[in-house]
């Protein structure tokens, strides 16, 4: 129903959160430097009451903020960094504001704001029913990297939490409870020697014909995978020129797979095609890890709350402008139909069960304690992900509307978490048993450098 506090609460705060989401939303800014949105958001939360440390966890755009007492502790992940190159303007054809500048093409100007917004909810509600629970929000650098939690994990973050909530923007109101994939990411060097190309190739060794002999053995090991492992590269370094044996070569992989024990498998053997290619060559290897995350584990009890909530609370009402829109940046689409495509795709629909081939750094939270993330509505059917129609939409009413609706199922579904300690025991239960006995080993190692430019 309407009447929830949060989300009566949310609707109190509706302007000042829309202006947050679009400051940040016009200045963009790329993992480890997000300073503005940062501090932006962390200066809101403390003058809603939060305790607010910024730079939590050493991580110079890291925050947690902190409101209540007791149990259940309810974290709430939020983000805010950009992507290159998807500099756009709100307006329903491309258009950057810089050409070749970086943009909100994921949402996450909406992301960081709607937990915002659900913390505030989640808190109103807490205040008028006397009940105890700790609200924290961690404002999470670097999802783009795909390391940012990762480095919070292992300086302590999350740990605290009886369960974790957070969403994403999207095209759709439909939930899953399927996998976004795990990735280990590695780039491999190869030192050879040089020598004339045509005068004496036999002097050289090249670290190209590793690379090649490398990429060569990862495409006859794609038979002898399972179905949902994904192995992708890029060339870094080839050479300096044809006529010189090249002494350096590096590759760049993401190696991802539904599980964590799949990744660890598949980057193991792609760590043998790498070393057998130097072998063959007769050059040096180098592996540089880059770090990984773990595949999102959606915890069922959560995903029923949520869907509930999804289901009783009233869906986004849009303008005769918004459909237009909406159906403007569909119809820049090769899959548009005349009279067939809706411009937006906003009613709820039952819990899907399908996976998405993409990858989050949340998995890392799913994995330390229950989780779930939700979809949220904040874009035109067929806007592309991590394209210039996203950038457009989270920058328009549109997306703001869904930040707040996203924002609304949140506060609502962690309330009833509250008000019902059994499905919190019900949530840790169907947890541990999905962990069968394993734990959390934090992917980010030793030997990957501090993200941070001193």
């Amino acid at each position: 129903m309407q009447d929830k506090i949060c989300c009566r609460e949310i609707d109190k705060h509706a302007d000042e959160l829309r202006d947050l989401a679009l400051k940040i939303w016009e200045n963009p800014e790329m993992g480890w430097h997000e300073e503005k949105a940062s501090s932006w958001t962390a200066e809101y939360l403390k003058s809603q009451g939060f305790e607010v440390e910024l730079g939590a966890y050493g991580m110079p755009t890291a925050v947690r903020a902190v409101w209540g007492k007791g149990h259940p502790v309810i974290g709430f992940c939020g983000e805010y960094d950009c992507l290159p190159g998807l500099s756009q303007k709100a307006c329903s054809h491309k258009e950057p504001v810089v050409e070749g500048g970086i943009g909100h093409g994921c949402g996450h100007n909406l992301l960081g704001v709607g937990c915002v917004a659900a913390c505030l909810g989640l808190k109103a509600e807490l205040e008028a029913s006397g009940k105890e629970g700790t609200v924290i929000y961690y404002g999470c650098p670097a999802e783009e990297q795909l390391t940012g939690k990762g480095f919070m994990a292992k300086n302590g973050a999350f740990f605290e939490c009886d369960l974790t909530i957070t969403w994403h923007p999207g095209t759709s109101n439909t939930a899953t409870i399927g996998v976004h994939n795990g990735v280990q990411g590695a780039i491999f060097h190869f030192k050879g020697k040089t020598s004339h190309a045509a005068a004496n190739p036999w002097n050289g060794r090249s670290a190209l014909d590793a690379a090649q002999l490398m990429n060569m053995g990862v495409e006859f090991l794609r038979e002898h995978v399972t179905d949902d492992v994904r192995m992708h590269y890029m060339y870094l370094d080839g050479g300096k020129a044809p006529n010189i044996v090249p002494d350096t070569a590096a590759v760049k992989y993401f190696v991802r797979a539904l599980t964590w024990d799949g990744v660890v498998d598949a980057y193991k053997r792609v760590i043998k095609c790498a070393e057998g290619a130097a072998h063959m060559t007769e050059t040096e290897l180098t592996v540089e890890n880059l770090g990984g995350i773990y595949p999102t584990m959606q915890n069922h009890v959560l995903s029923d709350v949520m869907q509930r909530m999804r289901e009783e609370i009233p869906e986004i009402e849009y303008t005769e402008d918004e459909l237009k829109f909406a159906d403007e940046i569909n119809r820049t689409s090769p899959l548009y139909v005349e009279g067939v495509t809706e411009p937006l795709d906003y009613k709820v629909k039952p819990v899907a069960d399908f996976n998405n081939g993409g990858s989050t750094d949340y998995g890392d939270v799913s994995h330390i304690c229950p989780g779930i993330m939700c979809p949220g509505i904040t874009a035109p059917k067929l806007s592309g992900g991590h394209t210039w129609m996203i950038t457009a939409a989270s920058g328009s009413s549109i997306g703001i509307k869904g930040m707040l609706y996203a924002g609304k199922i949140m506060a609502a579904g962690a309330y009833e978490m509250v008000k019902h300690p059994e499905l919190v025991e019900a949530a840790k239960k169907e947890f541990d048993e999905s962990m069968a006995g394993k734990k959390y080993e934090c992917p980010i190692t030793d030997d990957i450098p501090w993200p941070y430019e001193s």
